[in-house]
């Protein structure tokens, strides 16, 4: 801040130099001036000028201090008072430039939050004439019709479900609800929802759970489980889908393993990217790239780590490491 200060102050450093020199050299020039009395004369003069320069920085500088060492903010309270007709004018332009970014934000957030619970209310409306829809295709007689629409609802019921879950994530805090979960029993409900679609694939389940419960939110966890299972019978075909729960020095651990296409060594850093649908061939063009993205935002809340095992070929595991139980506990009292 110094050097920006006499910066700031070059030229009024430099005249007063000028006039110093120049008195020096009217003392030195005209005989009757003793030349001693023109040196000490500019002597004093510089000591004064140093002794006001330093006085007047702390005074001028409080003000662009405290501003340069705030954080950003559209907090009025954090902008300094000011001491000077200058300062004044740039107090009085923040605050009102502030004031504007502020009621742009509130009024962007109020129209995020209109749109927010617009679409939240479209998708309830659209659930009942899907479950009428629903109700409607097992009354189908014929069989490979009825597995064929019953595929095609259920991709259907799954995009709806996952835009649902994706405007409430940021909201997420406010939904929580830490308890007991029994595993086993969320997991079956979310194999049976799929059942068409693996019957469809030749896809069954081999489920082997040594913990059944663990610490967490039961409706979150069965949206993650959700986009995994999704993912593991919509990359496989004719093989299981592994499901394993084991739990070690207090951690518990849910791995989806599948025996599909795999994921490309290349694409295994990226799987959790925002739209992200992977590089091999393309060959799900229904793809959104949005699952595994928003299951990785609801596990961070959760204090959920997910960790990714994959080869071409051969297969995918995905594993959900819970967090500790006092962990989970001490977010509950935040």
């Amino acid at each position: 801040m110094i050097r920006m200060f006499l910066k700031e102050r070059v030229s009024w450093i430099l005249f007063f130099i000028f006039l110093q020199l120049l008195v020096l050299a009217m003392g030195y020039l005209d005989t009757s001036v003793p030349f001693t009395s023109t040196v000490y004369i500019a002597f004093i003069s510089c000591l004064s000028f140093v002794l006001f320069i330093v006085a007047r920085y702390g005074k001028e500088t409080r003000f662009y201090k405290h501003i340069h060492s705030v954080e950003p903010s559209f907090d009025l309270t954090t902008i300094p008072e000011a001491n000077s007709p200058f300062e004044t004018i740039t107090h009085e332009k923040i605050s009102e430039q502030i004031q504007v970014y502020k009621n742009q934000l509130d009024k962007l957030q109020t129209d995020l939050e209109q749109e927010k619970d617009d679409i939240l209310n479209w998708i309830h409306e659209v659930k009942t004439p899907l479950t009428t829809l629903q109700l409607m295709i097992e009354r189908t007689k014929d069989p490979a019709l009825r597995s064929q629409l019953m595929y095609e609802w259920l991709r259907i019921h799954l995009l709806l479900d996952q835009q649902l879950h994706q405007k409430r994530i940021p909201f997420i805090q406010n939904d929580l609800y830490i308890e007991k979960v029994d595993v086993q029993k969320l997991l079956f409900q979310e194999i049976k929802s799929l059942k068409q679609w693996c019957m469809q694939k030749r896809i069954g389940f081999d489920v082997s759970l040594e913990t059944i419960d663990v610490l967490t939110d039961a409706k979150w966890l069965g949206f993650i489980s959700r986009q995994l299972l999704t993912n593991a019978v919509k990359y496989s075909e004719d093989s299981d889908v592994r499901i394993r729960c084991t739990s070690q020095n207090g951690i518990t651990t849910l791995s989806i393993e599948d025996f599909g296409q795999g994921i490309a060594p290349r694409d295994v850093s990226r799987i959790f990217d925002k739209g992200f649908t992977g590089t091999a061939n393309h060959p799900n063009h229904a793809a959104t790239g949005m699952g595994l993205y928003l299951a990785k935002q609801v596990a961070e809340s959760l204090l959920i780590t997910m960790e990714v095992e994959s080869t071409v070929g051969k297969g995918t595991r995905l594993s959900l490491v819970f967090a500790k139980e006092n962990e989970m506990i001490r977010m509950t009292r935040m």
